[in-house]
């Protein structure tokens, strides 16, 4: 079952197991809490999946900001569990915030994923995403 999370949603349960599952996806990043996340004022869009006994199994967010060239989003922070992939959760995950980005009139979603991960460029494929001939460059402060 695909949730959206929301401030008034979250308990201490859903927080640590959001966290762990991050943990899955980046072991050495730092990390800020789903609080704080969702306290932001431009709030990112955060679904959950939920398996069994209401455990979390996957997570997906979307930021969404306004630029001259339109109403844009850009998802991060995608993954599913490791004993729960190759399930179609990613699938959802995905297509719900690409939904949800429909009606909140977005004009463009981007994404980034590393060459290795194989099975997220074919889900991103799938689901309409197409590769853009340009480079991303980041800017590291920590």
């Amino acid at each position: 079952m695909i949730k959206f999370l929301d401030k008034e949603s979250l308990d201490s349960k859903i927080v640590l197991e959001a966290h762990n599952l991050f943990k899955q996806l980046s072991p050495s990043k730092k990390q800020i809490t789903l609080q704080e996340l969702l306290s932001y004022q431009r709030n990112p869009l955060i679904f959950a999946c939920y398996q069994e006994e209401d455990i979390v199994v996957g997570i997906a967010s979307m930021c969404l900001y306004k630029v001259i060239s339109g109403y844009k989003g850009w998802i991060e922070d995608v993954v599913v569990d490791i004993n729960y992939r190759g399930k179609g959760i990613g699938e959802k995950l995905i297509s719900a915030l690409i939904n949800k980005g429909k009606e909140n009139g977005l004009t463009e979603i981007y994404l980034f994923t590393e060459d290795e991960k194989k099975a997220a460029i074919h889900l991103y494929s799938k689901l309409g995403f197409k590769q853009r001939d340009s480079k991303l460059y980041n800017l590291k402060f920590l």
